[in-house]
């Protein structure tokens, strides 16, 4: 079967020369090896993890780690070596990923596409071997061969022949017949062998070493960190309610944990741990796949050869060769020092405090009411964008396992009251709790499981929380509270007219008022917090200012008695301004704003005579449409009389009465037509009076 192009074979063969290529020239001794053990994990809620290793070397040493496949390439983006010491880091090798293809392709022997025998035997052509047959024979190999051979009654089969030349001359013999071959030539024997280890260590893709050189002198502290893909660390609360019967009225115990899974191969043993929220950006990069860029292939011309060419500088650039060498070891114009090229410092790297925080200790808090009591062990530290829990206490976690640490266990402010939104559930308010975050520890966003008189409340959920800040939570449905919203219509109002250039603006005032009675079947007061729409518009009324405000809702704080109905109203007021040009209006539109109580009486009577000049351009397009109609009228007698006395005789009384009739219906067409010019007149002459009225009209 032909290996996969992805085979990892070669990268663990090019992980060993790399190791023994990477120690400086003349080492006399082997490096010691050593081991790096894990002592620091920071998790972020980004999916990413820190992990630093530190531990002693002495000498020229050596650190081999292993990883999953998935892993190197964050890896190679992040990893960071330190010899604390005053050594140096040579090199990091580690098993490449070129295909095994390629791999198996530079040995002697190709192995890959799985050859058979005589493929071999043919790649070996000139080589001397030594077979075990009947008889043994030791020779040069010729060439391989196949025949065609009979098998039992009329079957043939091919069979494989390996020629040699041997010190008694040529001999053939069958390939099933060799029971055992070797190679005379060391050198080709230990390819071979090589090839095979390739492909046996190829079949194990998972894990990959990755191999770390320190050189120096005296044992001392080295250090590696890295960063991997994580799971999100999570977090969980746990609120227990105090007795409003007891001196702990309007305090709560807060237990905070910390959901953290070890999902890597390796145990995490006395490790310090920090989690940090927010959102680090942190991107995967292929960086461990070997990248080939194709090349032409060019033919050489079968040309006479050219003896070389010699060519002179540019004097230009060797003007500014010139001038270089006179500003070297100087600042440019950028800043910068044009400098040779140093040898690389012995620490790759400066780890960064922020990212790698050292462990720091916090102060025990007083031991907790109860058996659920527990003792914080993490402190907070602000981070600008993020907040960082830092474990105090060393952590032990298994190879995929997982484990709850307590992050908070402080008493709060915790006041009880439901809260209702007719948009959640129309009847009834939900039990809740306004929480108080009196720690100096911001509160990541999580669950939290209520627990009042002793016994399971409900469940909650909060968003992210800092220090000092406040949060309303609700866990269950406050079935002792019912709650009957009704929405009462106002009437709207015209609060203003004014005209602005022939424009009409009105103002009206929209109002609504909607009423909450509620009634608590309980045996307790019960603060109830009433959750309204907040809308761009709308002006609150009443209540004077509620007791709260959100981004887009009001909350107004009620207190509901036991058995005694409690009302809340909430007015809400909202302008409205129309604008509406008045030679648009029809009379009644006009009047109806000319009426209002609001109406100053300069723009009524201007409204009025704005109403007149409209009735009079009426009239006037009323009489020009009576005498266009009478002009039709004519014309469809006419028409009638035209072919009746296309019929008659023209010396009969008929025909004359016709003719008569006739001249005198023309006589009045051209009066009429003469009246409709001067009515038109008249009602474009008014028409643009009164648009020069309406231009100049304003009026407060």
């Amino acid at each position: 079967m032909k290996p996969s192009p992805s085979h990892p074979a070669f990268r663990l063969l090019a992980a060993c020369v790399a190791a023994v290529c990477s120690w400086p020239a003349g080492a006399a001794e082997q490096p010691v090896a050593a081991e790096l053990p894990l002592e620091r994990v920071v998790l972020f809620t980004s999916g990413v993890g820190f992990f630093q290793h530190g531990g002693k070397v002495k000498g020229d040493a050596t650190v081999e780690m292993s990883f999953r496949s998935a892993a190197i390439n964050d890896l190679l983006k992040s990893m960071v070596v330190e010899d604390l010491g005053g050594g140096t880091v040579p090199a990091v090798s580690y098993a490449s990923r070129d295909p095994i293809t390629k791999t198996l392709g530079t040995f002697a022997i190709d192995l890959t596409d799985e050859p058979s025998l005589g493929r071999i035997l043919g790649q070996l052509r000139g080589e001397r071997i030594e077979v075990e047959a009947a008889p043994p024979a030791t020779g040069t190999i010729v060439g391989v061969e196949k025949r065609t051979v009979p098998v039992g009654d009329d079957k043939t089969a091919e069979k494989e022949y390996v020629t040699i030349l041997t010190a008694d001359g040529l001999r053939t013999l069958a390939l099933d017949a060799i029971t055992r071959l070797k190679l005379l030539d060391e050198r080709l024997q230990k390819e071979l062998e090589q090839a095979l280890a390739v492909l046996a260590l190829g079949h194990d893709s998972e894990k990959k070493s990755v191999t770390l050189a320190f050189a120096g002198e005296g044992e001392r502290a080295v250090r590696v960190g890295y960063v991997q893909e994580s799971p999100v660390w999570k977090t969980s609360y746990r609120l227990v309610l105090g007795d409003a019967a007891k001196e702990n009225a309007g305090r709560a115990l807060l237990q905070g944990w910390a959901i953290v899974e070890n999902t890597t191969d390796r145990d995490w043993k006395d490790v310090r741990m920090a989690l940090v929220s927010g959102r680090p950006i942190s991107f995967v990069m292929d960086l461990y796949q070997p990248l080939y860029l194709p090349r032409p292939v060019v033919k050489p011309e079968l040309l006479a050869s050219l003896g070389p060419q010699v060519y002179g500088q540019d004097m230009d650039a060797r003007a500014e060769e010139f001038a270089a060498k006179g500003r070297s070891g100087k600042p440019d114009r950028d800043g910068r020092r044009m400098m040779a090229a140093r040898a690389a410092p012995a620490v790759a790297m400066a780890m960064d405090s922020e990212v790698m925080p050292q462990a720091e200790a916090v102060e025990q808090g007083e031991m907790l009411d109860g058996a659920a009591a527990i003792r914080s062990v993490a402190a907070g530290e602000a981070l600008g964008e993020l907040f960082r829990y830092e474990i105090a206490q060393p952590v032990t976690i298994a190879r995929q396992r997982s484990a709850m640490l307590p992050i908070v266990a402080e008493r709060v402010e915790a006041e009880k009251v439901s809260v209702y939104d007719d948009r959640v559930m129309p009847k009834h308010p939900l039990a809740g709790v306004r929480l108080v975050n009196s720690t100096t520890l911001d509160l990541m966003q999580g669950p939290i499981t209520v627990f009042d008189a002793g016994a399971y409340a409900g469940d909650a959920r909060i968003e992210d929380l800092p220090a000092g800040s406040s949060r309303l939570l609700t866990y269950a449905v406050d079935l002792d509270v019912e709650v009957a919203p009704r929405v009462e219509p106002r009437p709207e109002q015209i609060v203003s007219v004014r005209l602005v250039k022939g424009t009409l603006v009105a103002s009206r005032k929209l109002a609504r008022r909607k009423v909450f009675e509620i009634k608590n079947s309980g045996a307790e007061p019960v603060r109830l917090l009433v959750e309204h729409p907040l809308e761009p518009g709308w002006k609150l009324v009443e209540p004077e200012k509620p007791a709260e405000q959100t981004r887009d809702r009001f909350r107004f704080a009620v207190t509901a008695e036991p058995g005694k109905p409690a009302t809340l109203a909430v007015v809400e007021e909202q302008l409205v301004s129309l604008q509406l040009a008045l030679t648009d209006l029809d009379d009644g539109a006009i009047l109806f704003y000319s009426n209002a109580k609001v109406t100053p009486p300069a723009v009524k009577q201007a409204l009025a005579d704005v109403v007149q000049r409209k009735r009079e351009i009426e009239g006037l397009v009323q009489e020009r449409a009576r005498r266009e109609q009478e002009v039709q009228v004519v014309g469809q007698e006419q028409e009638r009389i035209r072919q009746n006395m296309a019929q008659l005789d023209r010396t009969s009384d008929l025909y004359t009465r016709y003719v008569q009739k006739f001249a005198a219906q023309e006589d009045r067409v051209e009066t009429l037509r003469k009246e409709i010019a001067d009515l038109q007149g008249k009602e474009q002459r008014a028409r643009r009076g009164l648009d020069e009225m309406l231009g100049t009209l304003s009026l407060e």
